[in-house]
């Protein structure tokens, strides 16, 4: 019978940017003591605003890929690590935090002002690398002339017939997997 990991120790960072960092975290794993290493970065949120079978997506352009890519309005929960790490210590409800930065993050990002959102789901990026990913849906909301993208941000809006959205997770024209699959859920929920 295998023995599941447990910690063995304080958790030693190694690495520390200004989203990102490397920590060891020491494990006994049966009679042994190893040391598991991960990555982990602020949590992130992400919005599915629909109406009139239509969902609004943005363009925008992404140094990651060298181009344009196509996503479901969202940002981060947390503007640095240090902030991140810090909410941790309070043991704050980080989910209601994520709520409050997806309603900020659709008026500056996409100028729709969201009156009431859901958590639709969680996604957990894998073992090494933390980076979780709030997804939420609108279900009250209005358009606004507002936008306020941030610095270097090029990001343009479309209202897309969900037939098309459906077609662009498939196709890779919306780039970030697990928004792609998170869209596709939801359009067929």
């Amino acid at each position: 019978m295998a023995t599941n990991p447990t910690p063995n120790g304080p958790e030693k960072i190694t690495y520390q940017g200004k989203i990102i960092e490397v920590v060891e975290q020491p494990m006994n794993v049966g009679e042994k003591n190893i040391t598991f290493e991960f990555a982990r970065r602020s949590p992130g949120t992400r919005i599915i605003i629909a109406k009139d079978e239509k969902v609004l997506l943005s363009k925008e352009y992404r140094t990651e890929i060298h181009g344009y890519d196509y996503r479901l309005p969202g940002g981060k929960v947390f503007d640095t690590l240090e902030e991140y790490n810090s909410f941790l210590t309070t043991g704050g409800d980080i989910a209601e935090k994520a709520r409050l930065a997806i309603i900020k993050e659709a008026l500056e990002e996409v100028g729709i002002d969201v009156a009431d959102v859901e958590l639709f789901a969680l996604s957990k990026c894998g073992a090494t690398v933390e980076w979780n990913l709030y997804y939420f849906v609108a279900k009250e909301f209005s358009e606004t002339a507002r936008r306020d993208s941030g610095e270097g941000e090029d990001i343009t809006t479309m209202w897309v017939p969900i037939e098309e959205a459906k077609q662009m997770c498939l196709d890779g024209r919306i780039q970030e997997d697990r928004s792609a699959l998170m869209l596709l859920r939801f359009l067929n929920s």
